[in-house]
């Protein structure tokens, strides 16, 4: 297997390449969790990889609540199909409560307000419904228990992990919170080793080739236990070496055609770009700090076969959306030309 290669398994394994899935659904489910910390670029996350989206696609299956944006898997939003939620929820929750904890501590917060202001809110939530985060902070203000942003902020937080709230219907660029268990409500009991094993599966299948090392930057797992969930599922995968590296992926892979070029503008925290934690394979080391700050933010990238080349960002101008391309070198004018189906199809996506 050559670098060349492994992008070109990476591209299919993502969806990012042909596929046969049609629905948010499908492309989550199989990812298994997608970062969504930008709202409104997250929801391109999804429709990148399916044919003539649109973001009102995207927001009629978070409506539905097919798939659900949450805190889990690592301190940030991700995006859950329907069906993992509970699983994946209780296998992070335990790890990341004491995360939150620790955070809580070390800016003075009041635990036992956070702890009220959650089962305040839930029955909030219960009276009234799907609410904003503005919305919550208004109604509770006008119960006496009024909550500065921050805390507010930590209260929503640890409500997704105690399994308390998800995502509810949205609007434009609108979140809501909703009550888990009215959206969707639990169906078997939580078993540990089975979950781990569920996702090692879904990360080695739709992100490798990866590495040990990669899932558990990925997963938030600690690198015995990412061996150890591997381990579960191992029978599915092969190993190949590459720069002394150890990768996994499906042991029925195939390498896919490579007489088509890879052209894509892909969102900030794209899966395929954040959940690896070495990425030498797709940037230059001298462009980093290009698209990837030291604080965790990154930036839209322009990926050319499977290589970051550069950055982009939507802009929106009166009543329409432009695109603007930001190479790390000079381009030529036909190179440029080869992102004019994608620019296009961003701009169909986001038209309302």
């Amino acid at each position: 297997m050559t670098v060349t290669d492994l992008l070109h398994i990476r591209l299919h394994n993502q969806l990012l390449a042909c596929h046969s899935k049609k629905s948010s659904k499908e492309i989550v489910s199989h990812l298994g969790i997608v970062q969504a910390q930008n709202f409104d670029m997250a929801k391109w996350a999804i429709g990148v990889r399916l044919n003539n989206a649109t973001v009102c696609n995207i927001e009629d299956a978070l409506n539905t609540g097919e798939i659900l944006r949450t805190h889990i898997l690592r301190p940030t939003w991700h995006f859950v199909a329907a069906e993992d939620i509970h699983e994946f929820r209780e296998l992070s929750s335990a790890r990341l409560l004491p995360i939150y904890e620790a955070y809580g501590k070390s800016w003075g917060a009041d635990e036992k307000l956070i702890a009220q202001g959650s089962r305040r809110m839930e029955k909030l939530l219960e009276k009234h419904g799907h609410l904003t985060k503005q919305e919550i902070g208004e109604h509770l203000a006008n119960d006496g228990f009024e909550l500065d942003q921050h805390t507010l902020s930590h209260v929503l937080s640890r409500s997704e992990l105690l399994g308390i709230t998800c995502s509810g219907i949205v609007g434009v660029n609108k979140h809501t919170y909703a009550l888990l268990e009215e959206r969707v409500p639990k169906t078997k009991p939580f078993i540990k080793e089975e979950a781990l094993g569920r996702l090692a599966f879904k990360f080695f299948n739709s992100h490798g080739p990866a590495t040990i090392h990669d899932f558990s930057w990925w997963s938030g797992l600690l690198t015995s236990e990412a061996k150890s969930a591997l381990e579960l599922v191992k029978e599915h995968f092969v190993s190949e070496t590459l720069n002394d590296k150890t990768f996994w992926m499906k042991n029925d892979v195939t390498i896919p055609e490579k007489d088509r070029e890879s052209v894509l503008l892909l969102p900030p925290f794209d899966e395929f770009v954040v959940s690896y934690k070495d990425r030498s394979e797709i940037i230059e080391k001298e462009y980093h700090s290009k698209v990837m700050t030291k604080n965790g933010i990154f930036s839209s990238t322009i990926m050319l076969n499977g290589k970051i080349i550069g950055s982009w960002r939507k802009v929106k101008k009166k009543n329409d959306i432009h695109v603007e391309l930001s190479f790390f070198e000079k381009t030529s004018q036909n190179r440029e030309q080869k992102f004019e189906k994608e620019i296009e199809r961003v701009k169909r996506f986001y038209d309302r």
